[in-house]
Parts: C-alpha cells; structure tokens; sequence
C-alpha cells in the first residue's frame, strides 16, 4: 500500500499524540506515562473503527478507480500485478495477530484438557531449555520493538497506536508460550500440537512482512531496527517451529519405561501422530516378514481392560444406584421373558409399591456409555465438523480457478496460489478426516472391550434363574454379534448429523450456483432412495434363502465325511455327490437372482450422480432462455453432487444400524440388570450361634433354584462336625445336587440361615474341565509342589493313565476335556479338590463315572476314613453302597426333606426309607462288571489315536501293557514321520500358514475358471463403461464452451440429447458389465466347488485319517463361501476403483499433456506404499482372527463352569485372564485400524498431489485450454483421491480372498484312488458266482513309510464258507477286510475273487459285489429308505422283505411316515440296535456272494445280536461269510477259524482241531469260558 495511503489512516492519530504529548517538558515522566496508558485504552477501543473506516474509504477509491489514479494504485498493488504485497497496516495488525488470538483462544480449553490428563513428570531437558530460552528471547525482541516505539516517541517520531499495541500482544503471547512450554513439561506432555499449530501460524503470517521487507532493502532500509528485530523474529519462530518437531523425553515412571515393546503412539510427537508416521516401523516389519504375535506393541493402558471396564462398571453402578427397581423389589421375576428380553413389564409389586410415585425408569445402559465414552467420542465428531466445512471449499476453489481461466489478463500468481490453496485444504481435509475416523474407531475398540468385560463379570454371578432365560449360546452372542455392532455403529454415528449438514451445505450451493433447478436433481436423489431401499430388502430375503441351502450343504457334507468310510464300502459315492449337486444348484439359482439385483444396484449407485446432473441441468438451461450453462456452473455443480452422493447413501445405512445397535443394547441391559446371587447367603465366617464345633451348619433351611419357582429344599436341618465325613444319599431327583448348592450359595435362600468355617473345595456331579494342560486343571491357580502334586495324582489313581496321555500331564486338554473320558474328567476334577487344601470338601457324587475298582481306589486314598482328606470335613453325594458303612453319618434326603440321619448301623435298624434305598441299589453294586478299568484307558487310548489319524481305532485294546506301549510306538512314529507329526499340530496352525504372498498363478487359475475370453470381455466391458462416462463429461466440457462463443440457445437440445444419450450408454454399460463379471464370478465358483467336491470322493481313504474333517468342511464351508459371496464383490470394487482412476489419469493427461511427466513418479510411490500396507494388514486381519475365537471359547467354558470357579474363589482370576485374551485380540485389531489411516493420509496425499499438478498445469496452459477443459480435468482430480484409497483396500481383499481359490485348488488335486470303473476290465455282471477268495503272499501298509500291517498272507477260502478271524489287538483282522475292498491298497501279492484279480477291476465293480455289516453302524440324515437303497434299484416289495428279514418291519410299520421315516443326523432318533438292524437290512438288499461282518459288541445287547446271527446263518447259507470275531462263541460252528498273529496265519483249521492243538484260539477259548 502506497505511503500516502498510510499517512490519509494516520495522520488524525499523530495530530491527537502530538496535541498529547508534544514536547511539553513540563508534564513529568510519570504523568506522561499515566496519559499514555489511557490514550492506548481509547485507541484499542478505537481499532475496529478506524478499519471499518479504512475498508470504506478503499472501496469507494475502488469504485472511482479510473478517476483516481492513487487509489487504482493501492488496488493494483495488492491484486492486479505480478508482484504483490500486503499493505504494511495489515502485516501489523490482522498477520501479527491471527496467532495470537488463536493462542489465546486455544489455551483455556487446553490447560483444562492437560490438568486433567496428567501423564506425570518430565525431566528438564537440553531441547525443553532451549524452547524456553528461545520464547523468552522473543519476548524480548517483542518489546524491544516497542521500548524502540517509545524511544522514537521520545524522540518526537510519532508512531500510529498499531506499533505499540502489536509489539505489546505478540509479547505477551510468547511469555504464554513461554508457560507452556513448562506447564505441558511439568504434566508429561511429549509433544504439543497446540504450540505446533501457535509456531507454524507465526510462520506463515511472517513469511509476507519477510517478503514486503526485502523488496524494500532492495531500494534503502527505511527502518533499521523493526528490520533487525523482524528478521530475529522470523528466525526464531522458524527455529520453534522446527524444534516443536521433536520430541520430549517420556515422563518418569511411565508405561514405556516398563513396558518390554510399547506402542510408539505414546510417544509419538504432532506431526507423527497427525500423519500416523509412527505406524511406519510395523508396516515395514510386516513388509519384511510374516508379523508374529510377539512382534504387536502393547495395547495403550488406556484402551487395556484394566482401565476402560471399570469406567463402564463405575457409570452402570452409578446409573443402578440411582434408579433403584432393586430396593423395592428385588427384581421382576422372569418367568415371561423371552430369551433376550428381560423384565418388560414391571410386577404388581412395584407398582403397589409406588402406586404414590410415579414408577421410576429402569437404569439406562446407553447414558453409562454415553458418560464413560461420550468425551472422548465428542472429540472426534468436532473434528468431523470442521472435515465437513472443509469439503466446501474446494468446489468454490474450483469455481476461482474457472473464472481465472476465462480472464486472460489476470495475473499468473492468483493461478498458482488457487492450485496451492486447493493443495493445502485437501490435505488439511485428509488430515483432520482421519483423525476423526481414529477417534472413532478407538471409542468403537473400548466400547467392545468394555461391553465383553461387563458381560462377562456379570455372567459369574448371575443367579440360576436368570441363567435359564439366556443360554450360553445367546450370553456368547451379546458378546461377538452385539458388542461387534456397537464397535461398528461409533464409525459412522457422526453420519446422523453430519449427512443432513453436508446435504443442507450442499444443496445451499447448488442453490447459489443454479437456482431452484436444483430442486429437480434432489427429486431423482429422493426418487432412487425407495429403488436402493427396495433392491436392499429383496437382497436379504435372498441371503436368508442361500444361508438355508448353504446350511444344508455343509450339514450333508460333515454327515458325508464323517461317514466316508461307509460310502467308499457300499459304492455310494455317486448317489451322494448327486445331491451334494442339487443342493449346490439351488445355491447357485439364489446366487443367480442376487446378482441381478446386484447390477442393478450398482447401475443406480453408478447413474445416480449421473442422473442428478442431467436433470439439473435441462431444466436449468430450458426453463429460462438467460440461463446460460457455463464451466463453472456446470463443473462446480458437478463436484457439489459428489460431495451429496455419500451422505445419501449413507444416511439410510447408519439409521439401519443404530435401530440394530438398540435391539443390541436393550438385550445388553436386559442381560446387565438380572439378579445377582447374595454374596451374603450363607454365612463364611461361621458366627452363627449353633454348632460351636461344626463346620457347616443349616439351620430351618428353605430354599428354591428361583424366586417364584416352588422350594426344592424344605426345613433342612445340618450340622456336620469338623473333620467328619457325612454321605448323602436318596433317589434320583431327591435334591442331593441340590443341597450341595445351597452350601454353596448358589440357590435361593427363602428362610433359615447356613454357616461354613473356612475355605470350600468342590467336585461338581458333571466334572468342569478347562482348555488348559493337565496339569494347570489341578492346581486351578495354586503354586505347583512337585511332592504334593504327585501324591494328589497317586491318590486319584491318574498316574497310570500320564503314561497313555501323549504329552504326560502337559497334554493339552481340548474344550470340555473331550479328550479324556467320563472317569478320567472326574478324577482330575477330585485332584482340583484335594491339592486345593480346603477346610470343607463338598463332593457330588464324584464316584459315579469311574468304575467299581478304582471308586474304591479314591473311597480309601482319599475320601474315606483312611483317606488323604482324614482331617477334613468331607459332604459326600453317593449312590455307592458299599461304601456306605465306613462313613461317620448318613443323611437320607426324600423330596426334598432331610428324611432319617445317624450313622450306618442306627438307620438299618430304623427299617425306613434308607433300608429302601439299601434294596433299590445293591443290586447295581453286584452287577457292576470287572473290566471298567480298562475299558477307561481303552476310550482314551481310542482318542488319541483318533486325533492322530491313525486307522486302527475299531479295535478294542484289552492289554493294558500293550497299550501303553502302543502310545510310546505312535509318539515315536509321528516324530520321525512328518506327515503323521503334522496331525497332532492344531488344525489353526495349519491352516493359518497360508501367509505366502498369493502368486499371480492363483490368479491365472481362477481366470481360467471365469473363462479366458469371458475374462478380457469383462475388461472391455469397464473399458466401454469409463470410456461413456469421459464421453459424456467431454460433451459437457464443450456444451459450457458454447457459452464463451454465443452460441447456446440453437444446441440446447442436440447438447441435452448427447448427454443424456451417453450417460444411460454408462449406465447400461455398468449394468451389463457387472452382470457379466457376476455371471463368470458364479460359473467359476461352480467349477471350483465341483473339482473339489469330485476329487474329494475320490480321495483314498488314508487322506481321511489322516486330516481333521474340521479342515476339509473348512474348505466347503468358508473357502467357498469366499468364492461365492466376498471375493466377486471384491473384484466388483477393485475393476471399478481401477477403471475409475485411470480414466481420471487420461482426462488429465488429455487436457494437460504435461501432466504425463509425474504420472511416473506418483504411480512407484503409491505401488510402493501400497505394497507395505498389503503384507502388513493382511497379517494383521489373521492375528485378529487367531485371537478373537479365544475369548468366546474362554467365557462359554466359564460359564459352564461359574459354579466352581465361584466355590473355590477364582472369580477375579477368571476375569483377568478374559481381560487378557480381549487385550490380546485388540492388540492385533489396534494396527489394523491404523494401518488404514496410516494407508489413507499417504493415498490420499497422492490423490491431493494429483489435484495439485492438475491445477498446475492447467494454470501454466491457461492460453491454450478452454474453462470447459480446466473444470474437466480438476472436477476429475477431485475425484480421484477416493477411487485410489479403496482400490488398495480392494487390492488387499483381493490378495485376502484370492487364498480361498489357492486352499480349494490344494484340496481339489490330492492325490486320487484308483478309477471307479476301468471299461475294458469290467467283470461278468453274475462275478462272482462261486464266491472263492485266494490271498497270495499278500502283504499290505496302512501309508507310505509306515510297517508292513499284513505281511505275506496266503491262503484260500471256497465259495460258501464261513470263516471266523479271531487275533489279539493289532493282529491285523479289520486291515485284511479293508484289503478286500482296496481301501488298503497292496504293498505286494494280489488277491483273486473266483479268479479274477482285484487289483485290476475297476473299485466300483468290485465293492458294489462285496456286501460289510460294519462295527459301527452309520446313518445318513434323509429318509429311511434312502439310507437302504440311495439308487433306487430295488422296489418296495424288495425293501419291506430285507426290512422284515432284520427284524425291523415292525418298528417301521408303526412310523406314520413308513419308509419315508426321517432319519436325523447320524440316525440319532434310532438307538444303536436299530442302526444296527439297519445295516443288516442294507446287506440282506445286496445279497452279494461275499459277506463281511465286523461284529459289533459294545453296540449292540445280546437279543439283537442274536437275532443278526440267526438271520445270517440262514440268508447268507450259501454265501462266503468272513466274521472278525469278537465273541468266540458266535463262531464255534463256523467252517474254519483263521487266528492271525502281528499280520501273519498263525492257525488255519476247523475250530474243533484247533482246539485240540491247543494253540492261540485255545488259549482265547479258555479265557472266553468255552473250554476247560
């Protein structure tokens, strides 16, 4: 601003300073000082004015421009010329202060925030001293200014009130700095964002004085010392700027002090955390190598259990407190809820209660979590305010750009700063969006953990009525589905107010931009909302219909693997696979119909803006012939759309799920507000005023399992003396259990008071067995003593049975201790107990699920008299009589009432109900069998075999010795046997090694399952639909031009007509397109499915046993889904981004060739960035997934088990270690939200470069580019910042999901069994007649690289015979079966039926004319018919004649279905002798030559297997019959008996001579008791 200017807004103020203080030698300094201090109030006050007065007059020199050449000059020198400058009174005021204020403002709140947030103690530092001298260096040179001021006034200079008032505030604020620069190190803070922002505003505002300052010393330095003091200035400020960059030291005694591997983000400074830089290191790690769970930082102790789930709790309390339903009715009883609603209405109760008040409201869940979490959540959605305002201000950037290219005399910097301020207010959006999503997604992360935390608290000490309302199942779902929705809904919650904002800012500017044509495009928005709202209902109809099928699918599948063994016997494969296929084709028809409607929605989301667009503007330009559409209009509207199309879309989305997340949480508080059990029931300390000597007493007791349940217990009576032993007995359902658990505190007190002395130890009836290794089952928390462990082990009779167990008492015990059987549960349930040392044993019946041997083992090691618990008082639950008279007294409970108690001896005399029960019972006692023992270690042994594959399983193992041995030989064998050693890894180990990068070969594959061609026509598809799209906003670009030549009104129609013609190509275009790519996602996925599921059938049965059945139904059920469902909407996304960004790059490119020069170098940044942030999320989505089914299996087992946990007082144990498993899985889940904020501020910094240089670009070429070209290629570089972001979440996806081709391809080509049929060696359709079968030096392996199983086998058997195979365990009796069918396939020899050799036909043709009654009877889900005759071969007739020839038409003519009966999953509603007779009727139907029995004896009872035997002996009289005989009896009239010893004939004759030779089958025969 010119000189005179500055006197014409001066000169009345030097007047009034010098008629003030002239130089008046008599006014003393002090009264000169007074004067001045009041002028400087009145001249603060007067500042505005004289601005105001200022601005008035330059505008009206503005208006007269022309005829005042001074005042054109001003104007001239700030905008209209190459290089200009800012009038020195603007530097002085509105730059110095605008930091100034901003600091002042800000540092209130903040002081606040600071105090109430300490983080502690930071040490002084080299860098803290130098802030601090530094600020104070500025104050300083500040008032050095204005002491400098002074002196010229002394000197008679008079300076305007600005030099005194600015120098003054600018002062002022840096002694501010100055104290917070200490106060921030005095409360722990590292960084400060405040101080950050306060500097780098200085900077800014000085970086124009420091411009204006040179170009004046090119001349002469007017001013000498405002030019030293400035250039101090400005080079300390720089100097706080760059040192605000680093960081302090942290706090003493901080977290990251301890902590072996803290989070960076606590430490991180502004700037890092603002870009998420600190992230860096963990996308580098994860680039490098597969992420660990050892690599993942700590969860910030603010996000950890310990600190957010005692908040939640301390606000629910508080909200309980306060709204007490409890003080006046314990609570509404829930006899009408439903499982998740509790409590709607209130009782009669209350309301009599309250009938003078009004009924108070229940205490409200979401105010607890709107107090807990609210503030922190408020930060975030301030900063979604300030993103939202942001967004509008390009557009408006985009319109100055516009009108600058139209004005060819303009000067080139407006251009430059234009595409800079665009730059700048992008990444500044970038910036503060991601910052608001973090926020989000923190507050979504604790409002998980705390809901799960509460959940789970809660669950421990619900009372046994409330547990009825909520089964495990639904308590665990509140927990994942519900929790997840909250943690999902806090993402988006900020739409509800933020959408209606964008919408009323948008619609504001179209408004001002074109009028009420406006009106017409927000009509089409409003119409397509009931089209997507549609099109989204009739989608999930179709989901719920694919789940069903889906469902069906997989339960066939699990019922077909699991009984694969029986398909491959029978030759039934085909039957099944037929309708695993029609299944899959429903499937596939419902699929079909979603992707329908899948095109369509896209078409709608794609055409909306589109539409919208089209709309406004024929309208606009047809209604008034003045309405002229140019660039700007068109091009500014066309970004206000895309700003408008996502808060329409997701404004529907976020109110759907907040009406979810309120189902959610009223199941949540229902859950939360249920009745706890009275901590104080029964008495602990033992005050009570009877029974000075006993241990636990009850005195008139009555309780119930829940409140408005009958009482179970009536007028209990107990006192049992210390270190006596009182058994309790009585019928079934007598309320024994009952008893115990009201010792224990866990029923319903009504009347009567209990007291224990001292601590309780309890064996519940059903033993509660963790996850965890034997070993920690036992101590439940308690230090291991080695002496003390082993002698707890000795006495429950557990040591023989560490020898079995693979990993001695290091085994891990799966979920619900499904590897150890009944008896072994109970007894490490009862060494819980014993090495638990407690003053009261409470023991419900413990002895019931072992056998009589070792029950007596445990009677005298340890409950007994003599028993390690001697000393102790004991309360014992039994139906063991023999017992019985070594205890010190008997309780005898009927219906509930204690009916007789005294000692053994007094109640046999009394003749009451205990002499009853005496009669009831002892003959159980006598029955009771003498081998339980070892069928004990049989089942386990039969486990452990099962878990590691090995075939040999149908054998029961009698020699115990054998074994043991065996369990050491299987042990050796898998650890020098890779494939065997891999079984007993976990399934998820496995599974979760597939962390390879994918490589373009899966790919391939999976392309070639769309189809090659289909593939490129897909891509050419896209190629059509972005090309369309350019087209239309070409058209556009030059429609607006026809305004700058005069052109518009003669093209209106043919310019309407083209658009709207190019826009619905678009949109048929998408439609097509994504019908096309959903068509071949849909062919591919058949093909993958049908590969599998046809080399599946054809797998020999070794895969089977050696793979868990979880991993093959994993890759049917999870795999395919994948393939089905999430991987074609990935491509969907990723070809659509794709598509998107380059046709962005070629309109630029197009407009602005230059543009082409950075394409390169943005491209490698952003496949750079984009490679670190794949490998490293993808990683982390598998840690988070490893680690998030833990916490669910933990609660459901705590749950079952919240009895004794409670008893033996390890209710805060429990809940520290949930509290560590949901830290675990959030540590993992952490860095995966940053890593995609980390992602999103480094594309979208790519995106806002790209804006940027096309804003550049088209300012360096504005004299050969048109405004209609310009609005093209911003508008396009707008919009290209979004497109890239989601193309590399679509990429990551797309690598995610592309496993699932990779894992079905491995399974769909393993290794296949020999052909079904083989044509040209099919056997005559009578083979075979005779039924003669040869074994020649025979030799057979169960897999490569194990022994020999069967080992040169030769002999012959005639047509017609009955042979009976009888052996010790392992001899190899089932093996030489299973050669017969090839399910083991020769090492060497052959085997020949009536000559014809085996090896050589195809498998079909040989096991469709064996026929086998297996051991295990196995049943298919489906009718009972089809479970005879899957192929329809025989008819009714046929099938009621083998129905009654096994002794099951009876039963199935009394079915009102007949043969169509129903048979559920494993033929669960037929018992075991039924399925048995079913396997028999299946073999009467095949009548084949040749029949082998696996004879089943544990499953089935001596009459049906008699009836087997007579049916056998007379419909397979002429048959060649071979029995693996368990029961020797059933083959002593058999033709011949082979007796088979470690895979060779060791006997082979008659049974009459093979007694007499007195050899192996004599030997059997004579334990069997027929022989003497």
């Amino acid at each position: 601003m010119s000189k005179g200017l500055l006197t014409l807004i001066t000169k009345p103020q030097s007047q009034q300073f010098d008629s003030r203080f002239g130089h008046n030698d008599k006014v003393s300094n002090n009264d000169r000082r007074n004067i001045y201090i009041h002028s400087l109030i009145s001249l603060v006050t007067g500042i505005k004015q004289r601005v105001a007065q200022w601005l008035e007059r330059w505008a009206r020199k503005r208006k007269v421009a022309g005829s005042n050449p001074r005042a054109d000059k001003v104007a001239n020198q700030t905008l209209h010329t190459d290089s200009p400058d800012l009038p020195e009174c603007f530097q002085l005021s509105v730059l110095s202060w605008l930091p100034c204020v901003y600091l002042w403002l800000a540092c209130p709140p903040y002081i606040f925030y600071v105090q109430r947030n300490n983080m502690g103690y930071i040490m002084m530092s080299v860098l803290n001293r130098v802030k601090t001298v530094f600020a104070l260096l500025l104050w300083i040179v500040c008032w050095a200014d204005l002491f400098g001021t002074f002196h010229e006034l002394h000197q008679g200079d008079t300076r305007p009130p600005i030099y005194f008032v600015t120098p003054l505030v600018v002062g002022i604020t840096m002694l501010l700095a100055t104290f917070l620069i200490q106060f921030e190190r005095l409360r722990g803070v590292q960084s400060s964002g405040i101080l950050f922002i306060f500097w780098f505003l200085s900077v800014l505002c000085a970086i124009v004085p420091f411009r204006s300052k040179i170009l004046q010393a090119k001349s002469e330095i007017p001013d000498k010392l405002r030019f030293i003091t400035f250039y101090l200035y400005f080079s300390l400020v720089v100097s706080q700027l760059i040192l605000c960059c680093f960081n302090e030291k942290p706090p003493l005694f901080s977290n990251v002090d301890t902590d072996p591997n803290p989070c960076p983000q606590s430490t991180a400074g502004f700037l890092s955390t603002m870009t998420f830089w600190w992230f860096t290191s963990m996308a580098i790690k994860g680039y490098k190598n597969p992420l660990e769970a050892k690599d993942l930082w700590s969860l910030n102790k603010r996000d950890s259990s310990e600190e957010v789930v005692p908040k939640l709790l301390k606000e629910w309390d508080l909200e309980q407190i306060k709204r007490p339903v409890k003080a006046l009715y314990s609570k509404p009883p829930p006899a009408g809820e439903s499982n998740h609603v509790g409590g709607e209405n209130s009782p009669e109760e209350v309301e009599v209660l309250l009938s003078k008040k009004r009924t108070p409201k229940k205490p409200s869940f979401l105010r607890s979590l709107i107090k807990a979490f609210g503030p922190y959540f408020l930060i975030g959605s301030a900063f979604k305010l300030l993103q939202d305002l942001i967004t509008f201000v390009n557009p408006q950037l985009l319109s100055l750009l516009i009108s600058f290219t139209k004005q060819k005399e303009a000067p080139t910097w407006w251009g430059y700063a234009l595409a800079f301020l665009m730059f700048f207010t992008a990444f500044l959006q970038t910036l503060i969006l991601h910052q608001h999503f973090q926020y989000c997604f923190v507050t979504g992360m604790r409002l998980r953990t705390a809901i799960i935390g509460a959940i789970y608290r809660k669950s421990l000490i619900i009372t046994n009525a409330a547990k009825r309302t909520s089964t495990v199942g639904e308590i665990v779902n509140l927990m994942s589905v519900d929790a997840q929705r909250f943690m999902d809904l806090t993402t988006f919650l900020n739409m509800l107010w933020s959408a209606p904002l964008q919408i009323i800012l948008a619609l504001y500017f179209l408004w001002q931009n074109l009028g009420p044509s406006v009106l017409a495009g927000v009509a089409v928005m409003i119409l397509l909302i009931p089209l997507n709202a549609a099109i989204a209902v009739r989608t999930r109809a179709y989901q719920v219909e694919q789940m069903h099928y889906k469902d069906a699918r997989i339960k066939l599948m699990n019922e077909i693997l699991n009984g694969i063994k029986v398909l491959k016997l029978y030759a039934w494969e085909n039957s099944f696979k037929e309708k695993v296929l029609e299944i899959r084709q429903k499937e596939l028809n419902v699929l079909r119909k979603t992707a329908y409607l899948g095109a369509l929605s896209t078409m709608a989301w794609t055409s909306a803006p589109f539409l919208v667009a089209l709309m406004t503007f024929a309208v606009y330009v047809t209604v008034d012939k003045n309405n002229i559409l140019d660039a700007e209009k068109a091009f500014v509207s066309l970004s206000l759309f895309n700003i408008l199309r996502f808060p329409l879309n997701m404004l529907p989305q976020v109110i759907s799920s907040v009406v979810q997340a309120s189902v959610s949480l009223k199941r949540i508080q229902d859950f939360l507000s249920h009745e706890e059990l009275d901590p104080e029931s029964v008495d602990r300390n033992n005050t009570g005023k009877h029974g000075h000597n006993s241990s636990v007493t009850v005195v008139n007791g009555k309780f119930t399992w829940a409140k408005q349940d009958p009482p179970a217990l009536h007028n209990i009576n107990l006192m049992v003396p210390q270190s006596s032993l009182l058994a309790v007995v009585g019928h079934v359902g007598c309320g024994k259990s009952s008893l115990v658990s009201a010792l224990l505190g866990e029923m319903e007190k009504l009347e009567g008071q209990i007291s224990i002395r001292g601590s309780v130890a309890y064996v519940p009836q059903q033993a509660w067995i963790q996850n965890a290794t034997l070993r920690d089952n036992i101590l439940f928390g308690k230090a291991y003593n080695e002496q003390k462990y082993r002698s707890c082990l000795e006495a429950c009779a557990l040591t023989p049975d560490l020898e079995v167990l693979p990993g001695g008492d290091l085994t891990e015990i799966g979920e619900k201790g499904i590897n150890l059987s009944g008896g072994q549960r109970q007894r490490v349930s009862l060494a819980r107990a014993l090495y638990n040392e407690a003053d009261v044993y409470l023991l419900d019946d413990p002895l019931s699920a072992v056998d009589s041997h070792v029950a007596k083992h445990i009677f005298d090691h340890v409950i007994g008299p003599e028993g390690a618990l001697q000393g102790k008082t004991r309360i014992l639950v039994t139906h063991g009589i023999s017992f019985l008279p070594q205890v010190d007294n008997i309780m005898v409970m009927v219906e509930g009432r204690v009916s007789e108690m005294g000692s053994y001896q007094e109640l046999l005399q009394q003749n009451g109900a205990f002499a009853e029960f005496l009669r009831n019972y002892s003959l159980e006692d006598i029955i009771e069998d003498e081998c339980g023992d070892r069928m004990v270690i049989c089942d386990n042994i039969a486990m452990i075999l099962l878990l590691s594959g090995n075939c040999q399983i149908c054998k029961p193992l009698h020699n115990i010795q054998g074994i043991v041995d065996f369990a050491k030989k299987l042990h050796t064998t898998e650890s020098q046997n890779p494939e065997g050693a891999s079984v007993c890894l976990t399934p998820s180990v496995i599974d979760n090694c597939c962390i390879l990068c994918v490589k373009s070969k899966v790919f391939w594959e999976y392309a070639k399952a769309v189809g090659p061609l289909l593939t490129l026509f897909i891509c050419f598809l896209y190629g059509c639909q972005s090309a369309a799209a350019i087209g239309a906003n070409v058209w556009l670009s030059q429609w607006t031009n026809d305004a700058a030549q005069n052109m518009t009104q003669e093209n209106v129609s043919m310019r309407v007509g083209v658009y709207a013609a190019l826009g619905i190509t678009q949109g048929i275009l998408v439609m097509v397109s994504s019908f096309t790519l959903a068509m071949g996602n849909i062919g591919a996925a058949r093909k993958l499915h049908y590969a599998l599921l046809d080399n599946k059938f054809h797998t020999p049965q070794s895969f089977f046993d050696t793979t868990p059945i979880g991993r093959v139904i994993n890759r049917f059920s999870k795999d395919i889904y994948v393939i089905d469902e999430a991987l074609p909407s990935t491509v969907l996304m990723f070809l659509g981004t794709f598509f998107s960004s380059l046709s962005t790059m070629i309109v630029i490119v197009a407009s602005t060739p230059i543009f082409a020069v950075v394409i390169a170098p943005l491209t490698f940044i952003y496949v750079f960035v984009q490679r670190f942030y794949v490998a490293t999320s993808r990683q982390l989505k598998r840690l988070e997934s490893v680690t998030r089914s833990p916490i669910y299996s933990h609660f459901s087992e705590t749950v079952t088990g919240s009895s004794v946990i409670r008893a033996y007082g390890r209710r805060d144990a429990f809940v520290l270690m949930s509290d560590v498993k949901v830290d675990d899985n959030q540590k993992s889940y952490y860095p995966g939200i940053v890593a995609n904020r980390w992602l999103g501020v480094r594309i979208e910094f790519i995106g806002n470069c790209i804006v940027l240089f096309a804003a550049l670009f088209a300012v360096i070429g504005k004299d050969n580019l048109n405004p209609g070209l310009v609005g093209l290629s911003v508008s396009y570089a707008l919009l290209v910042t979004m497109s890239l972001n989601w193309m590399v979440r679509m990429t990551s996806d797309l690598e995610s999901n592309i496993v699932a081709v990779e894992r079905v391809k491995e399974y769909s080509e393993t290794k296949i069994e020999a052909p079904w049929e083989v044509e040209d060696k099919k056997p005559s359709p009578d083979w075979p007649s005779q039924g003669k079968v040869e074994f020649l030096d025979y030799s057979v392996r169960y897999r490569e690289g194990l022994d020999l199983v069967l080992k040169n086998l030769t002999l012959s058997v005639v047509g017609g015979e009955k042979i009976g195979i009888v052996g010790r365990t392992g001899a190899g009796k089932s093996s030489m079966t299973l050669c017969l069918f090839r399910l083991l396939e020769a090492a060497g020899g052959e085997i020949t039926i009536d000559g014809v050799k085996i090896s050589e036909i195809g498998l079909h043709d040989l096991r469709s004319k064996l026929t086998i009654i297996p051991q295990e009877p196995v049943l298919f889900s489906g009718s009972l018919r089809m479970n005879l005759d899957p192929f329809e071969k025989y008819n009714d007739g046929e099938v009621w004649k083998a129905l009654e020839l096994s002794h099951l038409n009876k039963f199935v003519s009394n079915q009102p279905a007949k043969l169509e009966l129903e048979c559920s999953e494993g033929g669960e509603n037929l018992s075991v002798g039924q399925r048995q007779l079913v396997c028999l009727a299946r073999a009467l139907l095949r009548k084949t030559r040749i029949l082998i029995l696996d004879e089943a004896t544990a499953a089935i009872d001596l009459e049906t297997d008699d009836l087997i035997q007579s049916t056998i002996r007379t419909q397979f009289e002429d048959c060649t019959v071979f029995t693996i005989a368990h029961r020797l009896n059933t083959i002593m009239d058999y033709t011949r008996v082979l007796v088979l010893d470690k895979g060779q004939v060791a006997e082979f004759d008659t049974p009459s001579k093979l007694l007499s030779k007195r050899g192996i089958f004599y030997g059997m025969a004579k334990d069997a008791g027929l022989t003497q």
